[in-house]
């Protein structure tokens, strides 16, 4: 009877908390972005200018606020712009954006239906996987025809959904009367798009994506699954999860991936700052569980710190560099307390998604569920100096030759970069194993549980995680 009182005790503290969080990250700031018009935009790979009559000018910063996205004035602004503002505003919503959901199933071994407070780092990591997915299937010039159609309205349409609720939300959330809502969407298409077979194949593998990163215990890369790896690491939910975590947590994700579409991608995380080029081979090169002796894709993650209790200003070349690279997918970073997604930078600036907004669950499985809320209207941008110095950096390889090239990239970069005798990270010839360290992640793909040579490594990473209050 003792045991029962308690954990009845914790399903409504769980609830409780649930609900305040529900509330806390569920309402829309009205936060303003300034980019500047005489300087290049960078975002995953890409460069933007933002100019007037065809030369770089230093009048006042175009704001890309809700007023901007929404075209309100885009017109009055775009008779001062003959630049890519436009195909930014395209590029930028066409990235995934993954964030808080609240009334989701439950979270197996808890009392848990939102992520709202502890979620955030799982959340950049998503973003940075799905990147790298939407690289494979779709590839870097794809943009999202309905991009444009995302707009502030969309926003302030949750928000007044938001108010109305938040009541009911507190009394539903301790009496456990909370149906899982679909968030429907923000305004109805009055004609369909003219799609040949190349849009209609994209808008597939667009929905596919997003599909694999849905909030159920099916879903391959959902946070449900993401939190039963975590155990491993002896992570559960309602933890603070730390960006080299998660960068182990994803390896192990996409290694247990059944989807056939999957097995042509695989993880790779570096060892204590190393690369070792030859374990990236043969994981590229391993056997598909189809038999297929096909080279699969790599996507290489690499835990760093960018300094010690804060970062250190002369990375700051280093990571708007990686940030220019086509092989780049993103940044699990943040500033302390807070992760999120960076993406690209301007001037000193890291342009970025942020993971700490509280959504309505969106039942994936169901045809033509709404996309408009995994796309985001508007970026944020941060000071450098401000960013956290524990982060994990990620590359998309296509095939060997690829890999092998970008290596040869970064690690001129890494050279140029360093000031001091030792760079960020290193590429190293050869096996992991040839230099004495514990064998390589590759020979224990079909072990469901981390080594105990990563899990030291977690362990020792531990202290990093980013934490929310």
């Amino acid at each position: 009877m003792e045991a029962t009182g308690t954990d009845e005790v914790e399903k409504i503290k769980s609830k409780f908390m649930s609900a305040w969080h529900n509330m806390k990250y569920s309402w829309v700031l009205k936060t303003k972005t300034y980019f500047s018009r005489n300087s290049p935009v960078f975002l995953l790979g890409k460069c933007y200018h933002f100019k007037t009559d065809g030369m770089y000018t230093t009048l006042t910063p175009v704001l890309f606020s809700s007023s901007f996205v929404d075209g309100s004035n885009f017109d009055k602004i775009n008779a001062e712009i003959s630049g890519n503002v436009e195909e930014f505003r395209k590029d930028f919503i066409s990235r995934i954006w993954l964030t808080y959901r609240e009334e989701f199933p439950q979270i197996k071994g808890s009392a848990l239906t939102t992520d709202c407070g502890w979620g955030c780092t799982l959340r950049t990591g998503q973003m940075l996987l799905a990147q790298g997915l939407m690289l494979h299937f779709l590839g870097r010039a794809w943009v999202w025809p309905d991009a444009l159609d995302v707009d502030s309205s969309d926003s302030e349409s949750w928000t007044a959904h938001t108010v109305k609720r938040l009541t009911a939300s507190f009394e539903a959330s301790l009496t456990a009367e909370r149906e899982p809502k679909i968030l429907s969407a923000p305004h109805q298409r009055t004609a369909k798009r003219n799609c040949d077979d190349t849009e209609v194949r994209n808008e597939v593998y667009h929905r596919k994506i997003i599909s694999w990163f849905g909030d159920s215990p099916l879903a391959a890369f959902g946070l449900h699954q993401l939190i039963e790896y975590g155990k491993k690491s002896g992570k559960i939910a309602g933890d603070w999860y730390g960006p080299a975590v998660v960068a182990h947590i994803l390896r192990k994700a996409v290694e247990e991936a059944r989807d056939p579409e999957l097995q042509g991608v695989t993880v790779y995380v570096a060892q204590d700052c190393t690369v070792y080029s030859l374990d990236v081979i043969d994981r590229q090169c391993s056997l598909m569980d189809s038999g297929k002796a096909d080279t699969k894709a790599v996507i290489i993650l690499v835990p760093v710190r960018l300094g010690g209790e804060r970062t250190n200003m002369d990375y700051l070349e280093f990571v708007k560099g990686i940030l220019s690279l086509e092989y780049c997918v993103g940044i699990i970073g943040g500033k302390p307390k807070q992760s999120y997604y960076f993406a690209g930078f301007q001037d000193d600036s890291l342009i970025y998604m942020d993971p700490h907004y509280c959504q309505s669950f969106v039942d994936v499985s169901i045809k033509d569920f709404p996309l408009e809320s995994f796309h985001c209207p508007s970026p944020k941008k941060m000071s450098f100096k401000k960013m956290d110095p524990s982060c994990t950096i990620g590359f998309y390889c296509r095939t060997v030759q690829d890999f092998e090239k970008a290596s040869e990239e970064i690690t001129k970069m890494l050279k140029s970069s360093s000031k001091e005798k030792y760079p960020l990270f290193t590429f190293v010839k050869g096996h992991s194993r040839d230099y004495d360290f514990a064998s390589s992640p590759l020979h224990e793909e079909n072990d469901l549980f981390f080594s105990e040579d990563e899990k030291k490594r977690l362990k020792r990473f531990s202290t990093e995680e980013f934490v929310l209050l």
